[in-house]
């Protein structure tokens, strides 16, 4: 049973540690993800299967509001430029960004094994 408290609250968390993660790129978003992870897998406790799923879920969850908030970006300002045709871009955008949330994912995920792990 998915605790979905445990889920948001890494949500939170995996959104707050993402505006400091600007100050290392890469690393910085990858503990961002382990950070969320860790945090919705502790909260869920379970071991490692239960952990990893709620860490999952908290990562594409944050990735799935980035991506959708990045897709009504671009389809404003394509269908200020271009038009009609330039708001379908906006489709495109969060399409490509559902893919891209689901592999930035598995870090959460990792890190939700460890705290599903450490919580029991």
């Amino acid at each position: 049973m998915t605790d979905w408290s445990a889920v948001l609250v890494g949500f939170v968390v995996g959104v707050v540690a993402s505006v400091f993660a600007f100050a290392l790129p890469v690393i910085g978003h990858v503990g961002a993800g382990l950070i969320a992870g860790l945090t919705a897998g502790a909260l869920a406790g379970g071991g490692l299967a239960s952990g990893a799923w709620h860490g999952l879920l908290a990562g594409a969850l944050g990735g799935l509001a980035a991506a959708a908030v990045l897709a009504a970006l671009v389809t404003l300002v394509g269908s200020t430029l271009a038009g009609p045709v330039g708001a379908l871009g906006g489709l495109g955008v969060f399409a490509a960004g559902v893919v891209v949330a689901l592999v930035f994912a598995i870090d959460s995920a990792i890190g939700g094994a460890v705290g599903g792990f450490l919580a029991d």
